[in-house]
């Protein structure tokens, strides 16, 4: 079997999944605590108040998970490498997913910046064949403009010589 691939994201990326976490945590715990204020106010004998409390409990918990323990974990556990064949990229944090990517079926290689990534000074390399679309998140951007560009000679190269 093959090695673990090694290559590291840019710790930062740690900060833009928390922040982007947040947001939609804290929209979801707006819609529980909405929800269980409007039942326990329009049926109060089937949510009596203390179903409130049950919705504050369950958005707290939601969001010590998503925001502060998954990224961290999440970043633990991303690798990625560019070979001169391939691209392996390694993620998960319950089901570890791994994917080796022919270097032959690149159609295309593109780097993006979303506004979080873009406050941190970081960005996204994406990586599209014929089967979808692959995404190494979170490199410094000299770091993914470097690797954007060696992936497109790299998949120019594999393609001329088939």
């Amino acid at each position: 079997m093959r090695d673990a691939p090694t290559g590291r994201l840019d710790m930062r990326v740690v900060t833009s999944w928390r922040l982007s976490n947040a947001l939609w945590t804290v929209l979801l715990d707006i819609c529980i605590m909405g929800a269980a204020l409007t039942f326990s106010s329009v049926m109060p004998d089937l949510f009596p108040k203390l179903w409130v409390g049950v919705a504050a409990l369950v958005s707290l918990i939601l969001l010590v998970l998503f925001v502060l323990i998954t990224p961290s974990i999440h970043y633990a556990r991303w690798r990625y490498a560019v070979n001169e064949d391939d691209i392996d990229i390694m993620r998960g944090i319950i089901i570890y997913k791994r994917i080796i990517i022919p270097l032959v079926r690149v159609q295309h290689v593109d780097s993006k910046q979303g506004p979080i990534l873009r406050m941190l000074k970081l960005a996204s390399v994406s990586v599209a064949t014929a089967a979808g679309e692959h995404e190494i998140p979170g490199l410094a951007l000299e770091e993914a403009d470097a690797l954007r560009d060696r992936v497109a000679v790299l998949a120019r190269i594999a393609q001329e010589d088939v």
